[in-house]
């Protein structure tokens, strides 16, 4: 007579348990869905931006190339909006959704790529190589979102010595100033690119800090002319949209 109670009770108590778990495992299926989204719900609210407009012929093939290919070489002198651009469209494709992060890199040949003498963490460290991002993040999201946008590593600022071993996936990779990138660094680079991935890899054969001789960029422009996903872009004097007095200091300079 004791044990249909005994039975029911366990039966209640296997429920519970088995509510419990369920509960639990919806928890986490509601956060690994929100993780992501969350990312860009939370204040400070992005501002309304200008849409991106190519200023000169060479930045809309630019713009295109990006569009058709799994790597893009932009070279070419400063105040071309190389990078500016580049960077726009990274933004772009992550408001849309088509990404889930953009990587931020650059050759620390000033710091020795170690980086280990300036004052602060790594990230403290990086912060001057990545003014020229910023300035095109700042213009699409505004400055404070672009810092909650990299706390929370959806942007994710990397030095190129670091990138060993990853795989880059679901995202872009913007690299600028690779004309200061050695040829065995420019190889590793480029063998990190993963499923839905591009790289811009941004560079000026004309301001090389480095022995000539190990410069990597136009190796791998060379290198890579055959290669069907990769395209190469050349900017001239011409296509500067700095300042015309920048057109001006580059001529003395080409002269």
């Amino acid at each position: 007579m004791t044990k249909a109670p005994k039975t029911a009770a366990r039966q209640a108590r296997r429920a519970t348990r088995a509510a419990k778990r369920e509960e639990t495992r919806s928890q986490r299926r509601h956060q690994t869905h929100q993780t992501f989204e969350d990312r860009f719900t939370s204040p400070p609210a992005k501002p309304v931006t200008e849409p991106l407009v190519a200023l000169t012929e060479a930045q809309a093939d630019y713009g295109d190339l990006i569009e058709e290919k799994r790597i893009t070489f932009g070279i070419g002198p400063a105040g071309t909006g190389k990078t500016y651009y580049a960077t726009r469209l990274a933004a772009e494709a992550l408001d849309r959704r088509e990404i889930r992060k953009i990587y931020l890199t650059r050759p620390a040949v000033e710091a020795g790529e170690s980086l280990g003498f300036l004052p602060g963490d790594l990230d403290e460290k990086y912060e001057p190589y990545l003014r020229p991002f910023k300035d095109a993040l700042n213009d699409h999201f505004g400055a404070g979102h672009v810092e909650y946008l990299i706390k929370s590593k959806v942007i994710e600022p990397v030095p190129l010595g670091f990138l060993r071993g990853a795989t880059i996936k679901n995202a872009w990779m913007l690299a600028d100033e690779m004309q200061n990138a050695t040829k065995s660094q420019m190889k590793m680079l480029l063998t990190r690119i993963g499923k839905d991935a591009k790289f811009i890899i941004n560079g000026d054969l004309r301001q090389i800090d480095i022995d000539e001789r190990s410069s990597g960029l136009e190796d791998a422009v060379k290198r890579t002319r055959k290669v069907e996903h990769v395209g190469a872009i050349e900017f001239t004097r011409a296509d500067v949209v700095r300042d015309d007095i920048v057109q001006d200091i580059l001529a003395v300079y080409d002269n």
